[in-house]
């Protein structure tokens, strides 16, 4: 059974909606977790300080643990869940514009469900109108097409 998602953890907000979210909480040290927008699978651990939104680009390896991007020449610090990640980044002092001090809690709970998809028509039925399919929702930052460029940590 998988591990409850933490309630900091807001899954696919937009940037602007985190900025709105910790700029209601008006509190140094507020924070939340939410996708990154640009690079699939990671995540942003985001901090309010002084009515400006921090930024921190957060990975997760392929071992299942989780670490902050860091400047070249910084060690990285790993932790096995994001639990653990925020416990730490509690402490003063351990880099971050703030320490995390007020979590920004959803509202909602994040239940990761299968997409649906169309079962195929019967060609046995004969239809003299097919009805329009309703466009899916389209994941823009992996489309072939897209406007997004993937960008790799070095």
């Amino acid at each position: 059974m998988a591990a409850a998602l933490p309630v900091f953890y807001h899954g696919a907000i937009s940037k602007t909606e985190c900025e709105e979210l910790l700029g209601k909480k008006n509190k140094d040290g507020a924070y939340l977790i939410r996708d990154s927008e640009t690079i699939q699978g990671a995540m942003c651990l985001c901090v309010y300080k002084q009515k400006v939104v921090y930024t921190y680009r957060l990975l997760q390896t392929h071992t299942g643990n989780y670490t902050l991007m860091t400047a070249g020449g910084l060690d990285e610090t790993f932790f096995k869940n994001l639990d653990d990640l925020v416990r730490h980044y509690k402490r003063k002092n351990q880099g971050l514009a703030m320490h995390l001090r007020h979590s920004v809690k959803r509202k909602t709970a994040l239940l990761i469900q299968p997409q649906k998809r169309p079962d195929p028509p019967d060609p046995s039925e004969a239809q003299e109108k097919q009805a329009p399919v309703p466009e899916e929702d389209h994941d823009y930052e992996n489309a072939p097409d897209s406007e997004y460029v993937e960008v790799l940590p070095d």
